[in-house]
């Protein structure tokens, strides 16, 4: 009878699909806000989702309205969705990845290490990524699409050819196949955000020496919510120190959720990904319960390293410690048993104790019903199920329904749901048209050439110039844009056209010829004519043209100065006051206000001509030094 349990048991493991472990542990969601939903192949319809749940190959993810989500990846990196946007996992292979921006913002802190790739479609253009890279894509129902570099380079295709969006520009692209390269828009509150995630996670202290290097891109979550001690067994071990309730245990906040071929811990504590899927658990006297981390060369993901017992009214499980043996579906490593490829008939499971079963309220006790409903059902216990029931190999040999596929059962509104276009998106036919391609001078759009170079507009205001008509003060993490650069006054001065009116006239109207003029038998009639003489200096009648670089002259009538008295002079309001040394001996007699609409003499106007030349030089040297300023610029009121 006992043997024909475990053959039917044993029957019912080979009607479950092998575990796809080796992917869970690519991809989680580290964290979410609102209303965030996925569609997963176990769903099969889209469910609301949970932190610290993994994502694999051919989930879908969406963020309702008001609502965020982020992605972490083993290696560090971080994808981001802001509201109303849809995002397609195609790919995840050796530290390469692929997803589908459908629609909506999309960022990424993309970690780039070795040789890998992210590439990131969308529905008229394929976005990739080679090394470390900080960059924003905005999908537009109307068919636009815009790619913003902040840090590294992104290469961006379309059937029109490819070029390389570098840091501190924006690439804008079209429908009807236009490009033209722009000025950054001003930060909008979704970068804000990103900037603050980012910058958060720029703080964190050298990796811990304590957790293996696999594991290290998650050291800052738990020094975040935990500390290192040393005990004598185990050495150096984490402990949290946020603990909810008094009765608290590992693997007791969240919920076993059916991904993959098997039971997967869903925690719903924040820093609840590295120690319940590596490593084991172990209850110190000194501290309380502490997670021992893998041994490096031995760092496996699990789906939850617990024992189990299952009777037909409770599941019970307990933490595994240290060298105790996990049965699961795969190998994970040292010290488990892949009960898909041995006869469990042939475990003795009287020789099963587990260390932990003696911990006070180590044992997590439910009823059946909420294991498959995830409602709450009261239990009646009164005895350690693991001291009198019979140890189960394996997860539970319960079959999943619909809630025991959800990460987290609760109802959502149906207005919150993904609109019918996202909805009828076909994952496979997509990675199937766009496979991930590694290499750099392959094209995504084209399989098997090489693109040509695509032709690209330059919009008027090059980012370089928006930045210096922004006059707000820099936000948090903009430490690079804070000190002025030489010639910054000059350059804001210089954009408004509306200052050089007054000098005009003044060159309309001259008094007659100045004893220091040469060369000027007659009155000159307008202001190019005073341009075009042969005595200027080669270059000053394109100075002139230019509304920006004919302002030096004006700071001539005011007082010859160096740059920076200049900076408070320009920055005071037109008209320049009366009575200034300098041009005193220059007009009689003196009249308030009305001395700068009158000519000056030609020679001080070309000698400052000339020096505006070199101011010209110093804007344009610090203009070349604006795409590395502009490297966290930002956007106010992006349009969606």
């Amino acid at each position: 009878m006992k043997n024909s349990k475990w053959v039917a048991f044993f029957s019912i493991l080979l009607l479950f699909p092998i575990s796809a472990y080796a992917s869970l542990d690519i991809m989680r969601i580290s964290l979410l806000e609102g209303d965030v939903q996925v569609r997963t192949e176990e769903t099969g319809d889209w469910v609301p989702a949970s932190i610290n749940m993994p994502i694999k190959e051919g989930d879908r993810v969406w963020a309702a309205e008001r609502s965020r989500v982020e992605l972490n990846l083993k290696d560090g990196t971080y994808l981001r969705l802001d509201e109303n946007s849809a995002l397609e996992v195609l790919t995840l292979d050796k530290g390469s990845y692929q997803v589908y921006l459908s629609t909506g913002r999309f960022f990424a802190n993309y970690k780039g290490k070795g040789e890998t790739v992210l590439q990131v479609d969308t529905p008229d253009s394929s976005i990739r990524a080679y090394e470390k890279a900080r960059f924003r894509i905005d999908v537009f129902d109307e068919g636009k699409t815009e790619i913003s570099t902040f840090r590294g380079a992104v290469d961006a295709e379309t059937r029109d050819g490819r070029t390389r969006v570098d840091k501190g520009r924006t690439l804008y692209l079209t429908q009807r196949g236009e490009a033209e390269f722009g000025p950054f828009p001003p930060p909008d509150d979704w970068e804000k955000w990103n900037r603050q995630r980012d910058t958060k996670m720029a703080e964190w202290k050298p990796p811990s020496r304590y957790l293996p290097e696999d594991l290290r891109p998650y050291s800052r979550e738990l020094d975040d919510n935990g500390r290192w001690v040393q005990s004598e067994e185990y050495g150096y071990v984490w402990t949290p120190n946020v603990v909810v309730s008094v009765g608290w245990a590992p693997y007791r906040l969240g919920r076993w959720t059916w991904v993959g071929g098997d039971y997967v811990w869903v925690s719903y504590e924040p820093w609840g990904w590295v120690p319940y899927h590596y490593g084991r658990w172990a209850f110190v006297a000194s501290f309380g319960w502490c997670w021992v981390p893998p041994a490096r060369g031995a760092v496996y993901w699990g789906p939850g390293y617990v024992g189990w017992v299952i009777t037909p009214t409770h599941v019970s499980w307990v933490p595994l410690a240290p060298r105790e043996t996990y049965y699961g579906r795969g190998y994970y490593g040292p010290h488990s048993v892949n009960i898909t490829k041995v006869n469990v008939t042939n475990i003795n499971v009287q020789k099963v104790v587990y260390r932990n079963v003696h911990a006070t309220n180590a044992v997590t006790v439910i009823h059946r019903d909420t294991f498959v409903s995830g409602r709450h059902v009261d239990v009646k216990v009164h005895e350690n199920p693991f001291l009198r029931e019979r140890v189960h190999i394996g997860g539970p040999d319960i079959k999943p329904d619909r809630t025991l596929r959800m990460p987290v059962v609760r109802e959502f509104h149906q207005e919150k749901r993904p609109p019918a276009p996202i909805r009828e998106i076909k994952g496979k036919e997509i990675k199937e048209n766009r496979p991930l391609v590694r290499g750099k001078e392959l094209s995504v759009l084209r399989r098997g050439t090489v693109p040509r170079e695509m032709a690209v507009k330059v919009r008027e205001g090059t980012p370089e110039v928006w930045g210096v008509e922004r006059k707000s003060p820099a936000g948090p993490g903009r430490k690079e844009m804070e000190k002025p650069k030489p010639g910054r006054p000059m350059e804001r001065s210089l954009e408004k056209p509306g200052e050089i009116r007054p000098i005009e006239k003044g060159i309309e109207k001259p008094r007659g010829p100045q004893p220091g003029e040469r060369g000027m038998e007659k009155r000159p009639q307008a202001g190019e004519k005073v341009l075009e003489r042969p005595s200027l200096p080669r270059g000053s009648e394109k100075a002139v043209e230019k509304p920006r670089e004919v302002r030096p002259a004006e700071k001539e009538i005011e007082k010859p100065r160096g740059l920076a008295p200049m900076e408070g002079a320009v920055e005071k309001s037109r008209p320049l006051r009366p009575a200034e040394k300098g041009i005193e001996k220059a007009v009689e007699p003196r009249v308030p206000e009305r001395g700068i609409e009158r000519s000056v003499s030609p020679r001080p106007q070309e000698k400052n001509i000339e020096r505006g030349r070199g101011v010209e030089k110093e804007v344009e040297k610090a203009f070349e030094s604006r795409p590395a300023e502009r490297g966290m610029g930002g956007r106010e009121g992006r349009g969606r």
